[in-house]
């Protein structure tokens, strides 16, 4: 299972963005069933940035949001509300 957080950050507050996400990246990397996981930025369009991890199913990424919330709060305001959890799907 794959998770993308997506945030939108003005260029002023990068340093404070890259900060936060690395420790909601470091908090995600610590709970059970995380596999792997990056900070990453849009080539296309330098304001777009993700946290993005690996699962080893949707109900360890859920439980591991309560314990990533305090890390995520400070960049709320940033974050961009949409479905961030996605299922592999096998080819037909």
């Amino acid at each position: 299972m794959l998770a993308f957080i997506r945030y939108s950050v003005p260029p002023a507050r990068t340093e404070e963005f890259l900060a936060g996400a690395h420790e909601i990246a470091d908090t995600l990397a610590g709970q059970p069933g995380h596999l792997r996981g990056r900070v990453a930025r849009s080539v296309d369009e330098p304001e777009l940035w993700a946290v993005v991890s690996e699962w080893e199913g949707a109900g360890f990424y859920r439980r591991a949001l309560g314990a990533a919330r305090m890390a995520m709060y400070p960049l709320m305001t940033l974050m961009i509300n949409e479905s961030s959890a996605f299922e592999d799907v096998d080819r037909p």
